[in-house]
């Protein structure tokens, strides 16, 4: 049933582009850029992310990364993305697509960060526009979920300009900054959207 198969134009080689980004599976030579944008907004990013791990910023924990991204894409279990300006290159920040389901559900769930220098901007909402219709298209997705902590406004509005639909909270969803937190459960499905 074509419903159900997977997209064989090569999941890992997708790049998503448009409104001025680009999107695409982290490399190796993304390292330094991904590591110093990522310092530079540990600040900005702890309230809204688990703990990160004491090696997270090295070189050989960025490799280890990439080797997990790599199995996780050949078993249809997440999709990484960076995103990046077209215009100077500049990294913005990362969309992952995780817990891939497939069979009868054909759902993932979308998390995203952008650094601090960029945040506010817009950055997000336009690559969450461009992925969109990748998930829904070459992923075959009948429905793209996330979560957010009712106090993240910037989260929330990004999910709700791009379509998504408040659909409940989760009481203690995902341990972040070390503390249990509740999420806001929205979703979109691809007869919803819009792209």
């Amino acid at each position: 049933m074509a419903l159900f198969r997977l997209p064989s134009s090569g999941p890992a080689a997708l790049a998503p582009r448009g409104n001025g980004l680009l999107l695409r599976a982290p490399q190796m030579s993304d390292f330094l850029q991904w590591a110093h944008l990522r310092e530079s907004s540990r600040d900005y990013l702890t309230p809204w992310e688990p703990i990160w791990p004491s090696d997270d910023l090295t070189r050989s924990g960025f490799r280890r990364r990439l080797r997990r991204y790599s199995e996780d894409i050949a078993a249809d279990r997440s999709y990484p993305f960076l995103i990046f300006r077209e215009l100077d290159g500049a990294m913005v920040g990362g969309i992952t697509l995780a817990n891939v389901r497939r069979g009868i559900v054909q759902a993932g769930t979308i998390g995203y960060w952008v650094g601090k220098p960029h945040a506010q901007r817009g950055y997000m909402t336009a690559a969450l526009r461009v992925l969109l219709p990748t998930l829904f298209g070459e992923l075959n997705l009948h429905r793209v979920e996330a979560a957010c902590i009712p106090t993240n406004a910037p989260s929330i509005r990004v999910l709700e300009k791009c379509g998504f639909s408040r659909e409940g909270l989760a009481r203690r969803y995902l341990c972040i900054n070390g503390v249990w937190q509740d999420h806001l459960l929205f979703g979109l499905l691809h007869e919803d959207f819009r792209g």
